[in-house]
């Protein structure tokens, strides 16, 4: 069907925010008040993070997936669980290269880490008008490089139309952070929300922010990427505490 562009990679977005009815997927699950969405939509941003700093979390990815990355199209990296691609299979980076991660990682890259996904918690919860204090970061929270090469196992198959809600369980709000630019660094690739009238897609642009809230309201996909390479963070909140996770450490 139809396709809309919510964020050209040439727009410079202050806020952009569109508002849609929530899903009854929160009611399966228990409630926290000032937490759980009321309100539900999806926005874009670009002015959360700057380029420079989307540029220096990228190598950060670049440097952590140089020592591993999946056969087929998508490679993961998980600085909070450890969880690297590795040909077919994931390995536990922490154990697998113990005290060389030192050679690869500074603390001043996990600092920024944490920095950048506290600024976008902070802006979700503005943006939903809940607090940030009550958001828990949770798993999976990663970064993601794409590009063209044929999926070899299911997790490569990164296309398909998916909830996160239902995907993951504690996921409230989800976000993504892009550290390339579409059309210039990849083709393909761009995010897609899949509504009943028609799709609306982000293109992504370094530093650029979108996030949502994580219910069947949300449905979305990510287009397969025809050239380049794609790399993007997902990070996700959750309300629910037990499922809160910490910020990496060295």
């Amino acid at each position: 069907g139809v396709t809309e562009v919510l964020a050209h990679r040439s727009d410079n977005l202050r806020d952009k925010f569109m508002e849609v009815p929530c899903s009854e997927d929160y009611d399966s699950h228990r409630r926290f008040a000032g937490c759980t969405p009321r309100k539900c939509g999806r926005g874009v941003t670009d002015a959360v993070i700057t380029r420079e700093e989307a540029e220096r979390i990228r190598r950060i990815a670049e440097r952590g997936l140089s020592l591993g990355g999946s056969d087929g199209g998508a490679s993961i990296l998980d600085l909070h669980s450890g969880a690297l691609s590795l040909g077919k299979h994931f390995v536990n980076l922490y154990r697998y290269f113990g005290d060389k991660i030192r050679d690869i990682f500074t603390e001043e890259d996990f600092a920024l880490y944490r920095d950048v996904r506290q600024r976008i918690q902070q802006r979700i919860a503005q943006v939903f008008g809940i607090s940030s204090s009550a958001m828990y970061l949770t798993k999976p929270t990663f970064f993601s490089r794409m590009n063209s090469t044929g999926a070899k196992t299911t997790h490569d198959e990164y296309w398909h139309p998916h909830v996160d809600k239902v995907t993951y369980g504690s996921f409230d709000y989800t976000s993504l952070l892009y550290l390339s630019d579409y059309s210039e660094d990849f083709g393909g690739g761009r995010f897609v929300f899949m509504d009943a009238d028609s799709n609306k897609t982000v293109e992504p642009r370094a530093g650029r922010v979108s996030f949502f809230t994580s219910g069947s309201e949300n449905l979305h996909r990510v287009e397969k990427v025809q050239w380049g390479t794609r790399f993007a963070i997902t990070i996700s909140f959750t309300c629910d505490p037990e499922h809160g996770i910490g910020d990496p450490l060295l």
